[in-house]
């Protein structure tokens, strides 16, 4: 009787060494692999469970939703360095792009993708199959239309391609990202050359629409002079001692005079005394 609790010892001793259990944590899945047959067509769910020991190893996989960057700041992407994406657009300029892409394992079916691709699936799969999707479909749009309001329309489709791409491989993607767009250094000053001929295009602009304005105004003017006169000269023909009133008063300024029809006196003018008029 005093063996048995030897024996009990023991078998704690020999089962925790030899741990005939293994634990998956919540977002994961375990793959067994058998020494014997290699991995097992099945796998482990959420929970503990009972394994043979030495026979079977558990291999983790997390299948929450991942990301993985490609981007031009060395300490943001998984590899180090410049790992942002180059292509070329429809119209042969270059443009390099920082890409994110979220996606998942299917989880019904690690085991498939362990004996697919392994536990690399992310440097084997995501990476080269990103990369491609996005060149395919940036080779089919101008650069103008990368830069504008078909960016949204053209990272639809980079994720409809590599989701189908992913798909085959056992990998659920649930977004990708554009997160930067950038030109080439030949392409970035070509576009500042062009904003500069707007610039200079809009301002002569500017410049001929003020002349034809002006030009406009003094037409106006001349147009408002000529009507002055045309109704000056038509008064003067209506009235003829308008213009004796504008004959003295040009050959003598300062001389207040009224012009009558040769029975009214003359008033003085300016400094002088009057004289009665004849008649």
């Amino acid at each position: 009787m005093r063996r048995i609790p030897v024996i009990l010892a023991v078998l704690v001793a020999l089962f925790l060494l030899f741990r005939p259990f293994v634990t998956v944590g919540a977002g994961q899945r375990a793959v067994l692999f058998s020494l014997r047959g290699g991995t097992l067509s099945r796998q482990l769910g959420e929970g503990t469970h009972f394994i043979v020991p030495f026979v079977q190893k558990p291999i983790f996989y997390d299948v929450r939703t991942q990301t993985y960057t490609m981007s031009a700041i060395s300490w943001e992407g998984e590899t180090k360095g410049d790992d942002s994406l180059t292509a070329l657009t429809a119209d042969g300029q270059e443009v390099k792009i920082d890409v994110s892409v979220r996606y998942h394992p299917d989880a019904n079916k690690i085991y498939q993708l362990h004996k697919s691709i392994g536990v690399d699936y992310a440097n084997k799969i995501i990476r080269p199959a990103a990369r491609s999707a996005a060149r395919v479909v940036f080779a089919e749009y101008p650069v103008g239309d990368v830069f504008s309001t078909r960016r949204e329309l053209i990272t639809q489709r980079i994720t409809e391609n590599l989701r189908r791409s992913l798909g085959q491989n056992n990998i659920i993607l649930d977004e990708v990202l554009l997160r930067d767009l950038r030109f080439s250094p030949a392409y970035a000053a070509a576009i500042q050359q062009k904003q500069i001929a707007q610039q200079n295009a809009q301002r002569m602009q500017y410049v001929l629409q003020r002349a034809q304005i002006e030009k406009q105004i003094q037409i106006l003017i001349a147009q408002g002079e000529a009507r002055s006169i045309q109704l000056r000269g038509r008064a003067i023909a209506q009235n003829a001692r308008i213009v004796q009133y504008e004959y003295a008063r040009k050959i003598a300024p300062n001389v207040g005079a009224i012009i009558t029809d040769g029975r009214v006196a003359l008033p003085f003018a300016s400094g002088g005394a009057s004289t009665p008029a004849g008649r």
